[in-house]
């Protein structure tokens, strides 16, 4: 699924994506919680947790730089998908690499390493100039490359044997870096996480119990004013408690999406949940936080739609899908369903919004 639905398009400024990614970085990481048994063998719990913590703090560092340095590194370019930066793409390969074959030293306070797939391959995924620049970044933000030229223009990494990576200003940094990859390489499943990306941070994939959705739902609201986490958070409540199911999805965009899917015959993935939502919270590059319904029974509570507001009225009657199909317009992501900005514009309607949302539901449940 892509963000702007096959439409191509310029990027935004690196500066713009590094405010998006900086809203993922999850802002409460717990201080205790149980790791899957593959971890163990890395560390002990408490410095891998806090090695985690390390890592999230730089990469608010990370975020920032970019902002402020991004454009040195990386040029708006025409694409069918908004978050596909091949620059930012290349450090987290680098990231990865460096923690899942790095070695830590005796000391404890840096990593050796002599193998790194995405340089020394021999197709390898980044090129030597990409490699040069992607190192100078990571140097811009805190780490530090022992035996290695960051002014060459030509070399690739495999020439210097072993290479000694630090973080001085939090070496139990690496430890996070560490697990984080490891997840990484051996966790990842499609529709479930983003453990293959570490800009995301994503701690839960090591976690030996499963993350409560509410929890989850509680960090991904954290960076918008509390009345409108409060509006999104009974909104969640009033469903759940209906009946409905919230799944996680996180692909160019991040959703947390309601589906109602009790009487289903069958076993249901993630993504067949997903495919059924009623409604969901998402945030995207393009669109920011939105609510975002597929109202499917507006002819049976027609009547009710035309006692609410002008503009929500006029949203709803004029429905969703294909944009360019049903009314030949450009593609503004119709076919996703009727998306509605949360923010403040919002709190006016929101008990409108319940109204529309219960007549979504069976008649059964409402309440």
């Amino acid at each position: 699924m892509s963000a702007d639905h096959g439409e191509i398009a310029m990027q935004k400024p690196i500066s713009e994506y590094a405010r998006y990614i900086k809203n993922l970085i999850p802002a409460n990481i717990p201080g205790t919680y149980s790791l899957k048994p593959m971890f163990k063998t890395i560390a002990g719990e408490e410095k891998i947790r806090n090695g985690v913590i390390a890592f999230r703090d730089f990469l608010y560092v990370f975020c920032d730089r970019l902002i402020s340095d991004g454009h040195l590194y990386a040029k708006p370019q025409k694409t069918k998908n908004p978050a596909n930066y091949p620059f930012l793409h290349d450090v987290n390969h680098l990231l990865i690499d460096i923690g899942y074959y790095g070695k830590p030293a005796e000391n404890d306070g840096s990593l050796l390493i002599t193998e790194i797939p995405s340089f020394t391959d021999p197709k390898p995924k980044i090129s030597a100039s990409r490699q040069t620049e992607c190192l100078r970044f990571l140097a811009l933000c805190g780490f530090v490359f022992t035996g290695i030229d960051l002014e060459a223009r030509t070399r690739t990494i495999s020439e210097v044997q072993p290479a000694e990576i630090s973080y001085p200003d939090n070496p139990i940094l690496l430890t996070g870096l560490i697990a984080l990859s490891v997840s990484a390489k051996e966790l990842w499943v499609r529709f479930y996480n983003n453990a293959d990306n570490l800009f995301r941070c994503d701690y839960r994939v090591l976690k030996a119990e499963d993350t409560d959705i509410l929890d989850m739902l509680k960090d991904f609201l954290y960076p918008l004013p509390e009345k409108l986490q409060k509006f999104a958070l009974e909104l969640h409540r009033r469903y759940t408690d209906m009946g409905m199911t919230c799944i996680t999805i996180n692909d160019d965009a991040v959703h947390f999406a309601y589906s109602y899917i009790k009487n289903s015959r069958r076993t249901l993935s993630t993504r067949d949940i997903y495919q059924q939502r009623v409604w969901e919270f998402s945030l995207s590059m393009k669109y920011g936080y939105c609510l975002v319904v597929r109202s499917k029974k507006t002819d049976k509570y027609m009547d009710i739609i035309k006692t609410f507001p002008l503009p929500l009225r006029d949203k709803i009657i004029r429905g969703y899908g294909c944009d360019r199909k049903l009314r030949n317009e450009p593609c503004q992501g119709g076919c996703q369903g009727i998306r509605i900005p949360l923010d403040d514009s919002i709190l006016p309607i929101s008990r409108d919004i319940e109204i529309w949302l219960d007549n979504e539901m069976p008649d059964s449940l409402r309440k």
